[in-house]
């Protein structure tokens, strides 16, 4: 099959004249008249080079060189510079950003071919096992998320994963889908995170699977997490609703299950999610007000069309107190069953951070941890009748 070039520039007869000469020495050609366009022909096409033209009014071949760089999907695609500019520092940017090679416009055409050649021989061996969306498996996700904040939605999220992951043994992935708001990093020892963040500042086509695979990371729970920063300014990347679409379909081809901590409430992007998710799982706790909260948000979620037998609803009785309602009354004033309703353990959820793991982890046969698998079990079932 012949070599595929991606010719990226914005004047349009540079793009024939290259085109043409190169297609005569037998290669595919691709043609993008800017850098958005271009960015998202590279990344959808996998070419096998990259010409790149330096001097574009939207997007320049520096920032897409380095935006090409950043994605495990094109790191190591050779990219030829093209420009009109022959200063130095120009040619030391290009190859800072990523580039490969460099040539002047205009250029003959036999050195043109000449540096072509070398790129492809130089190139790295494209992996032959081409992964297509018809063939990707396609993981249970399962969405966490609560009325209001305070209500344990992390907790439970990463309960339920290390739950799931103890019971089938098979890839589990937690991902906490809320940036600027993050707090399982700092649960699980690992702080800082940067890569929900790296995903969603990006546009919808850079979110590709090697992107998200290599965002992962693995925690001695047996867990994949991809976990949201702390940095409060970020909470406006919620915004980015497309991103968030792309990152759960790719989540979803990565492990048999997927437990996504969705946060409070209904937000745009929570709205777009919910309907991908094979399970909704509502936290509330058994006071007068939450359960009031609790019952518009499991109505609105039915009110988008899912259907109501997909909403778990669980009771997380995080104190001991008086003040909380039975689990019986809770569910006649909520209208929904409570499917399970977790005990109050302060002490191990105590021990749990100090160990930087889940709790189910730190004390499996503990009351509450036995509660968290049975959440785990009841998916199995209704993944198993899927």
């Amino acid at each position: 099959m012949a070599e595929k070039i991606l010719i990226i520039d914005d004047d349009l007869d540079t793009l024939r004249l290259v085109g043409l000469m190169l297609q005569r020495q037998g290669y595919q050609i691709s043609a993008a008249t800017n850098g958005e366009q271009g960015l998202t022909k590279a990344l959808e096409e996998r070419p096998d080079l990259i010409l790149l033209d330096v001097m574009m009014p939207d997007m320049d071949g520096y920032e897409v060189t380095r935006r090409l760089r950043k994605n495990p999907a094109t790191v190591s695609t050779p990219i030829l510079m093209f420009t009109a500019k022959t200063q130095l520092d120009d040619k030391v940017t290009g190859f800072e950003v990523g580039a490969d090679d460099y040539l002047t416009k205009p250029t003959h055409p036999t050195e043109l071919q000449a540096h072509v050649k070398a790129l492809l021989a130089r190139a790295v061996p494209k992996d032959t096992e081409i992964t297509t969306a018809t063939l990707e498996q396609h993981g249970f996700v399962i969405g966490v998320l609560g009325p209001r904040g305070g209500l344990g939605v992390s907790s439970i999220a990463a309960n339920l994963a290390a739950s799931l992951f103890t019971r089938s043994q098979a890839d589990v992935i937690l991902a906490e889908l809320t940036p600027g708001q993050g707090t399982l990093g700092l649960d699980l020892g690992a702080p800082n995170q940067k890569s929900l963040t790296e995903i969603l500042q990006g546009s919808p086509v850079e979110v590709t699977r090697e992107k998200v695979q290599a965002s992962l990371s693995p925690h001695s729970s047996g867990l994949k997490l991809l976990l949201a920063s702390e940095n409060p300014r970020e909470v406006a990347l919620t915004s980015k609703v497309n991103n968030y679409e792309v990152l759960v379909t790719r989540l979803a081809a990565l492990a048999r299950f997927v437990v996504l901590d969705l946060g409070v409430g209904l937000p745009l992007f929570v709205q777009k999610i919910l309907p991908m998710c094979h399970e909704r799982i509502v936290v509330l706790e058994g006071a007068p007000n939450t359960i009031q909260q609790s019952k518009f948000l499991i109505d609105e979620i039915s009110a988008m069309g899912i259907n109501r037998k997909g909403i778990i609803a669980v009771l997380n009785n995080r104190v001991r107190s008086e003040a909380q309602m039975p689990w019986g009354q809770v569910q006649d004033r909520l209208g929904h069953s409570i499917s399970i309703t977790l005990t109050p353990a302060p002490e191990l959820f105590l021990q749990a951070a100090r160990m930087q793991t889940p709790a189910v982890v730190c004390q499996p046969t503990n009351i509450t941890s036995q509660q968290f698998l049975k959440i785990a079990d009841l998916i199995l079932e209704r993944e198993k009748a899927r």
